[in-house]
């Protein structure tokens, strides 16, 4: 029954929010949204992510508080899994998270290049970019929010629509392997305010201006894949992660 349905939805919904200590009712649209991004990374397809957006607002209204299901930033979330919905998949084998983790783990973390591949390698799997979207990144590309931060892809090979697509990654606050936090310890450590996210490193492990290749990123994965004993052959694909 739809009944039985929709309260499935909003039990999701509020589990998901309690795992991670977000507030149910009323709920932020930006928990809305990152839920919803998260729904759609494991696989759920855009009508029942638009049911479960449907009972968020059923229980919302019910309750008397205004409905986050239909904001701006939930809306721009959900325009770009639509887009994104049925998109040939990689034939190229995807890095598992626990693979990622130990590349991330292999890196030099008391060096900038290090801090810069740690990011590169745990946000680019979060989003699940391709190479070439990860390196057109920049600052302005980027709007950060409590639990998370929402990217806008600009002219992404699948945006036919040239709108932009928009992706957004939810803060692990209580993991070491928080994509957000890697991204920001980056910055913040490298001194980027503007620009280019992902840079190519100088002698004496300097930043600098020139953002990295799509194939300086390939080089990068398979070099940690390689490092921890994995067959570096599986990560040439287009994306960074799944």
């Amino acid at each position: 029954r739809s009944s039985d349905l929709y309260q499935n939805d909003w039990q999701q919904f509020e589990a998901w929010c309690l795992k991670l200590n977000l507030r149910v009712l009323p709920a932020e649209p930006e928990t809305v949204a990152m839920f919803i991004a998260s729904q759609a990374s494991d696989g759920l397809n855009p009508s029942t992510l638009t049911r479960r957006l449907a009972a968020i607002r059923m229980v919302h209204l019910g309750a008397g508080y205004p409905s986050p299901h239909n904001t701006i930033f939930v809306s721009e979330v959900m325009r770009g899994i639509r887009r994104d919905w049925g998109r040939p998949p990689n034939r190229k084998a995807p890095a598992i998270d626990d693979e990622i983790k130990l590349m991330a783990d292999a890196v030099e973390p008391e060096t900038l290049k290090g801090l810069r591949d740690r990011a590169l390698l745990l946000f680019g799997f979060a989003g699940a970019f391709r190479r070439s979207e990860l390196v057109a990144l920049n600052s302005w590309n980027l709007e950060h929010h409590q639990e998370g931060v929402k990217v806008t892809i600009q002219n992404s090979k699948t945006d036919q629509e040239a709108q932009g697509q928009v992706i957004a990654i939810l803060r692990q606050s209580k993991s070491p392997y928080c994509p957000v936090k890697a991204l920001q310890d980056w910055l913040m450590v490298a001194g980027i305010e503007q620009g280019a996210l992902f840079r190519r490193m100088h002698r004496g492990d300097s930043v600098g201006k020139a953002r990295l290749s799509a194939q300086s990123v390939a080089i990068i994965v398979k070099y940690y894949a390689q490092k921890i004993g994995l067959d570096s052959s599986r990560y040439s694909g287009h994306k960074i992660g799944r």
